[in-house]
């Protein structure tokens, strides 16, 4: 790959503190959009003009991407020419003036409130896995991890006496998050009944492991959460992410102010917590029409 995209990737990584999984889909856009540069003989890191830009932006709209995924790919784009003007290895962004494709949000899947509770039912405490694995589903429907988050907390992370954890989200930023009386409970529970069964005198830092002491993975969990959704007889099929929603839209539903909801799901912008405002309208309006006579 180029220099100044290998350099802007190494940007992202110390200074920006960017994951490595979201490293890998800035490096994988910008790949795409270095051959389209080499096709066209642009190299990137002098000769690329603004009609080179919005050339490759018309190939990427004709092979039938969507606009979520020009829009990334632009960001990634636009994110290097600003670099590459910032440290002095290139004289002009060719990205200003480029608008990315509208696109309108999607409305984030959500259990209702029943829904969640069968889940959790479904995770009948009855072995060690499954008193943990109810542990780890009542932490993120009680906090609104993200599922990295959720994986990535260690024992120092959770108080339990007060009652909060301490989540390190995107970029490493740390929030507090209170998750609750029940979740208390049932970490508690876990971390006397099942956790000293999992570790068997092995030091781990990881505050939910799996039944060999090694940390739980992301993958292993959203497969654990499928089966207990099906166990559940649940309709929709929720991602780990889809509690997260639940979590916000119920907050909501119940009076919770918005910048509370926006500090405790870890959003750098209000407007992307504004998504669930959306939920809960449409949540009014589908009742009004069901109950009320001339809806």
């Amino acid at each position: 790959m180029d220099t100044a995209v290998d350099a802007f990737l190494e940007y992202l990584s110390v200074e920006k503190g960017l994951s490595q999984s979201t490293l890998d889909a800035y490096a994988r856009d910008l790949a795409s959009y270095s051959r389209f540069l080499a096709q066209a003989g642009a190299p990137i890191d002098r000769g690329v003009e603004r009609r080179h830009v919005a050339e490759y932006v018309a190939r990427e709209r004709k092979a039938g991407l969507s606009s979520a995924t020009i829009s990334r790919r632009l960001s990634a784009v636009k994110g290097l020419h600003r670099f590459m003007v910032r440290e002095g290895l290139a004289a002009n962004d060719p990205t200003d003036r480029i608008e990315s494709p509208r696109r309108r949000l999607p409305l984030p899947k959500v259990l209702p409130l029943s829904g969640v509770e069968r889940l959790l039912a479904a995770a009948d405490p009855a072995t060690p896995t499954r008193l943990r694995d109810r542990a780890m589903i009542e932490v993120l429907y009680a906090s609104g991890l993200r599922v990295s988050e959720l994986v990535g907390l260690d024992r120092r992370s959770v108080n339990l006496e007060a009652g909060y954890l301490t989540a390190r989200g995107k970029g490493g930023k740390e929030r507090v998050v209170p998750i609750g009386e029940h979740a208390v409970r049932w970490v508690k529970t876990y971390l006397d009944e099942s956790r000293p069964r999992f570790a068997k005198g092995r030091i781990s830092p990881a505050l939910f492991i799996t039944s060999r002491g090694k940390a739980m993975t992301r993958q292993r969990f959203w497969g654990l959460l499928r089966s207990y959704a099906r166990r559940a007889g649940l309709a929709q099929i929720p991602s780990p992410h889809t509690l997260r929603h639940s979590f916000a839209t119920h907050l909501l539903e119940r009076g919770s102010d918005l910048r509370s909801v926006q500090a405790m799901l870890g959003h750098a912008d209000i407007s992307t917590t504004q998504i669930y405002t959306h939920v809960d309208r449409e949540r009014l309006i589908a009742i009004h029409r069901k109950h009320h006579p001339r809806g």
